[in-house]
C-alpha cells in the first residue's frame, strides 16, 4: 500500500503504526506507518527544491496541470466518494455532493487568484508623475496544509489548490482518520501531471503533525481543525512574523428563532433549516450550530416540539445505506463515546433532555440527534460538542439571545430564522461571527465568499474565495526605465 508521498516517491514511513476504520464496521480502510520526523525534514527540503520550479512556471502552466487534476476529479467522483463514506461514515450522496466541491474549488480559485493579482501576467500597473506603480503577487514558498477528517478532500483542497496556482510548493499532512482519502487525492494530482515534489504526502498524527508544524523550513500552515490544535500552532510561531498562518478552529455557533410566523409550514420550513443546521453531517460541521435560542411562550413550545418529532426520525446507517440515510456514523467509536460523556456532563449541570443522543448499536460510532434544553444552566461549557448534540435556550427578549450568543470565545457563524428584517438588522449588526445566514441553514456558505470566524474561531484569515489572500504576499514597485533628475530638487540639495 502507498503511505507517504515524500521526495518524488511513494514509501513506507518509519513512524508509528496506525489505521483508519469504517466507524460503523469498523473495518480497516488503510494501515500503514506514520511520517518520522526525518520524512518529514526530507519532504520539506524536497519541496523547496521543488518550489523554485514550479514558481517560475508561467501561471498557463500552473493552470493546466490544475484543470487537469479537475477533470481527473471528474472521472473519479464515484470511487473518491465512495472512500470518503467507508473512511468517515459519511453518507454516499453527502460524499458525492463534497467531490464536487473539489471540483468546483478550481473555477473558483482561479477566478480569485486574477481578482487579487491583475492579468495573465499576474501584475497590476497603474503610471504617476515619473515612474510606473507594479503590483506583483509572489508565492510564500513551501506551505503546510493540515486537513481535517470531516470533509478530508474539499477542505484541504480549499487550502492546496489556491496555494499551488500562486506558485507554493505544498506538504500535506491529512488526518490521522482519513488517510486513505489523502492518498486518493495525491495520487489523482500525479497522474494530472502534477511534477514530483511540488505536493508531498504525510502520513500520521499527533508527533508527525508536531515534526511539520515546528519544522523552520515553512514559509506557511494553513490548518482547519480543533481550536486546542490551533491555538498551539499560534503560540509555536509567536515571535515568528515571517511565517503565515491562516487558522480555522469551529465555534460555538448560536441558531436564534425569531418571528417566524404560526403557520404550519411556516414552523417546518423553520424546523427543516434547524435540522440542516445541527444534524446534518452527523453535526461534525464546524458551522454547526451547538445552541438554539427559542423564544419563551406557546408559538416557541410548538417548534420545539416539532423539531423533536422531526428529529427523532432522522435515519441513521452505514455511508452506502439504501435507502440513503440522513445521517452517517461520527468519525470513531472514541468520538462517539466523548459526545456521550459531553451530554451527561451537561445533564449533570441540569440540562433537561427533550431527545437523548443515544449510541444506535454497540460497538458502531452510530449516534442518534440530541437536543438539550440547557435553559438556566449556570456557567455552559464554552465547548464546541463535534456532533449531533444541539443546545436549546429559552429567551424573553432578542436583544438578550442575542447578548447570550456572543457570550462565548469563538466566533464562527450564526444565523436568524425570522419574518422581519428589522429583527435581522439587529442581529446582524450586533452579532460577533465571520458568517452570518438570515432564513438559511447555518450550515449553509459560498464559495464566492470569505469563509472564517474572529475569536478562538480563526486568526483572520478567511478562506473559500479569500485564500487566495493569504497563498502570496503583493510585492510593489516603483519602475522607469531611465536615471534622472527630478524637475524639482529637494530643499538644501544642489548640484
Amino acid at each position: 500500500m502507498n503511505q507517504l508521498y515524500v521526495d518524488g516517491q511513494w514509501i513506507d514511513g518509519t513512524g508509528a503504526a496506525f489505521i483508519s476504520a469504517n466507524p460503523v464496521t469498523q473495518e480497516v480502510v488503510w494501515s500503514g506507518w506514520a511520517a518520522s520526523p526525518d520524512e518529514v525534514h526530507l519532504a520539506v527540503n524536497s519541496a523547496r527544491v521543488a518550489f523554485e520550479y514550479w514558481s517560475q512556471l508561467a501561471i498557463d502552466e500552473r493552470l493546466n496541470v490544475v484543470r487537469r487534476f479537475a477533470a481527473r476529479l471528474s472521472e473519479e467522483q464515484q470511487p473518491l466518494a465512495a472512500l470518503i463514506g467507508r473512511e468517515t461514515g459519511k453518507p454516499l450522496w453527502e460524499s458525492v455532493t463534497e467531490v464536487a466541491t473539489m471540483i468546483a474549488k478550481i473555477d473558483i480559485s482561479i477566478k480569485a487568484y486574477f481578482e487579487r493579482s491583475g492579468n495573465r501576467t499576474g501584475e497590476r500597473t497603474t503610471s504617476q508623475a515619473e515612474a510606473t506603480v507594479v503590483l506583483r503577487h509572489r508565492p510564500h514558498g513551501v506551505i503546510a496544509v493540515f486537513g481535517p477528517y470531516n470533509f478530508p478532500g474539499h477542505l484541504p483542497n480549499g487550502h492546496i489548490v489556491p496555494a499551488l496556482i500562486a506558485g507554493n510548493a505544498v506538504v500535506f499532512k491529512p488526518s490521522e482518520f482519513s488517510p486513505a482519502v489523502a492518498e486518493m487525492t495525491v495520487q489523482l494530482w500525479r497522474s494530472a501531471g502534477l511534477p514530483a515534489n511540488v505536493l508531498q504526502l504525510v502520513q500520521g498524527g499527533r508527533e508527525t503533525g508536531a515534526a511539520l508544524a515546528s519544522h523552520r523550513g515553512i514559509d506557511g500552515l494553513f490548518f482547519t481543525g480543533s481550536s486546542a490544535t490551533g491555538h498551539a500552532i499560534h503560540q509555536n510561531f509567536a515571535g515568528q512574523p515571517g511565517t503565515i498562518l491562516a487558522l480555522e478552529m469551529g465555534g460555538v455557533n448560536p441558531l436564534i428563532v425569531g418571528d417566524i410566523g404560526t403557520s404550519t409550514q411556516e414552523i417546518d420550513a423553520a424546523v427543516h433549516h434547524i435540522i440542516q443546521s445541527a444534524y446534518i453531517s452527523a453535526g461534525q460541521r464546524c458551522t454547526c450550530a451547538r445552541r438554539l435560542y427559542v423564544p419563551r411562550g406557546r408559538h416557541g413550545d410548538n417548534l420545539v416540539a416539532r423539531l423533536a418529532v422531526v428529529a427523532s426520525r432522522l435515519t441513521v446507517g452505514k455511508f452506502d445505506a439504501d435507502p440513503p440515510p440522513f445521517m452517517g456514523a461520527v468519525i470513531s467509536l472514541r468520538a462517539a463515546e466523548q459526545l456521550l460523556a459531553a451530554q451527561q456532563g451537561l445533564v449533570s449541570r441540569g440540562a433537561v433532555p427533550i431527545l437523548s443522543m443515544r449510541r444506535l448499536q454497540q460497538g458502531t460510532a452510530m449516534l442518534s440527534p440530541g437536543l438539550l434544553d440547557v435553559t438556566g444552566v449556570a456557567e455552559l461549557p464554552d465547548e464546541e460538542y463535534f456532533g449531533p448534540l444541539l443546545q436549546l435556550v429559552r429567551y424573553e427578549k432578542l436583544s438578550d439571545a442575542i447578548s447570550s450568543a456572543n457570550h462565548t470565545r469563538y466566533g464562527l457563524a450564526a444565523g436568524l430564522l425570522s419574518l422581519k428584517r428589522e429583527e435581522f438588522e439587529l442581529f446582524e449588526r450586533k452579532i460577533r461571527a465571520g458568517i452570518v445566514n438570515w432564513n438559511r441553514p447555518l450550515t449553509g456558505a459560498s464559495s464566492t465568499s470569505p469563509f472564517g470566524g474572529i475569536g478562538a474561531s480563526g486568526n483572520h484569515r478567511a478562506s473559500a474565495y479569500y485564500a487566495a489572500d493569504y497563498c502570496a504576499y503583493p510585492q510593489a514597485s516603483l519602475e522607469s526605465e531611465t536615471i534622472s533628475l527630478p524637475a524639482t530638487l529637494s530643499p538644501g540639495l544642489t548640484f
